[in-house]
């Protein structure tokens, strides 16, 4: 595994994102071994106005008025850095010209900050790791001069809309000029492909000392009522947004299952929170949880979804939360993706809204424990452990270093 190196971090996602991230249980292995630099990310004026209580913006604004780097130690090899820098939003200019000019320029502005936290930390001969932010790190490679700038891709950014003007051409240039470029699904790693031969797939992390049935996990007291009420309870844990999961799907389901409870368990976008299942007396809706809590209710559940949209975002997407739920050996009904095709034989994927209905009561009906075992015993291949490995593999195959560990 990668060991003895300086590493910084940048990315879309801070440091106490919640609800799963994988650049920071990345950042949180590597620091056994490595010096960290997680850098939060850059804020631009558009978040400083609407998002005032962000986590960020509080750590900027105490900076600021302490005028010292806003560095956190948060064990012996992990640093947290919050650039007391503000960003101009550009992501909807229109012409290419005048993007590049203004991205250059908020690249100045925190790549001279990113570099006094180097400088304070006395960084050296350091690995430059970014996920998935192809702005804001755009330039940081010439600036910071690392030995080597590996970039990760996780999700299909440019299929979005916030990256629909300037994503696709930003994101293969910096794919082009990165050392190394790992992606977390073979479809992901084949599109990096296309523009640098030196692209892999390094699979996905599950926390499994954290999703493990064994523990001693008592029914949360919001769940409880709806796990006394109902016989059967479908649940999902995960971000409720109506680009990546199927609003309708979930409707028809809890529909034609009125005996069944549905559970949900996290933050819902504008779509969701004016949705008609909040007026389904069968759904429950019990918002964002702390990471650590999740698998209290992970454990109470008969079947847990993953009811996703097929779009360009999802086709690619390696569902981590999918992982979570074998590793507690909860029966999982999923909709088919391409990348869902890997947990095949573990999972039920379905087509449409009957398939759903119908594998549901399927997976309900085979549950046994010789399943359970073996949902629990694919979950282990999916350590963080295994996944820094085949970075440090591919890290090895780039820089002509014999590894004994092959990379897919």
């Amino acid at each position: 595994m990668l060991s003895g190196k300086d590493i910084v971090v940048t990315g879309l996602q801070s440091w106490n994102f919640g609800l799963g991230s994988n650049i920071a249980n990345m950042a949180s292995l590597l620091a056994k071994t490595n010096r960290v630099l997680f850098v939060n990310y850059a804020l631009d004026r558009t978040t400083l106005l609407k998002r005032r209580n962000d986590y960020v913006i509080q750590q900027y604004k105490k900076s600021k008025a302490s005028k010292k780097l806003s560095l956190e130690t948060v064990s012996p090899g992990l640093t947290i850095f919050t650039p007391d820098v503000i960003l101009e939003s550009i992501n909807q200019l229109g012409p290419p010209w005048l993007f590049d000019y203004l991205n250059k320029i908020n690249a100045k502005r925190f790549g001279k900050k990113i570099q006094e936290a180097i400088t304070e930390l006395k960084f050296q001969d350091f690995i430059l790791f970014s996920d998935s932010d192809f702005y804001r790190s755009f330039h940081l490679p010439e600036m910071l001069h690392p030995f080597a700038s590996i970039y990760y891709i996780r999700d299909n950014m440019v299929a979005t809309d916030y990256y629909r003007k300037h994503g696709a051409r930003m994101e293969r240039m910096f794919i082009e000029k990165s050392s190394l470029v790992v992606a977390n699904s073979e479809v992901l790693a084949a599109y990096a492909r296309q523009f640098n031969v030196h692209s892999f797939d390094v699979g996905q992390g599950c926390d499994l000392a954290l999703y493990n049935p064994g523990r001693d996990l008592p029914i949360p007291d919001d769940f409880r009522p709806a796990r006394e009420k109902y016989q059967v309870c479908i649940g999902y844990i995960g971000a409720l947004k109506s680009i990546r999961i199927d609003e309708t799907l979930l409707l028809r389901i809890a529909e034609a299952k009125p005996g069944y409870g549905f559970i949900f368990i996290g933050p819902e976008d504008p779509v969701f929170q004016k949705s008609a299942l909040h007026e389904l007396p069968n759904v429950v809706f019990l918002g964002r949880k702390p990471e650590n809590l999740l698998p209290s209710y992970l454990k109470y559940f008969d079947v847990a979804i993953n009811p996703q949209m097929v779009n360009k975002i999802t086709h690619g997407n390696y569902p981590r939360k999918v992982d979570e739920y074998l590793a507690m050996g909860t029966p999982v009904v999923a909709t088919e993706t391409e990348t869902m095709k890997i947990f095949k034989n573990h999972t039920y994927l379905a087509k449409n809204h009957q398939e759903f209905i119908a594998l549901i009561d399927l997976a309900i009906k085979e549950n046994a424990t010789g399943l359970i075992e073996e949902r629990k015993k694919l979950a282990t291949q999916h350590t963080w452990e295994n996944n820094i490995r085949r970075i440090d593999d591919a890290f090895n195959n780039v820089f002509n270093h014999p590894s004994p560990t092959s990379v897919h």
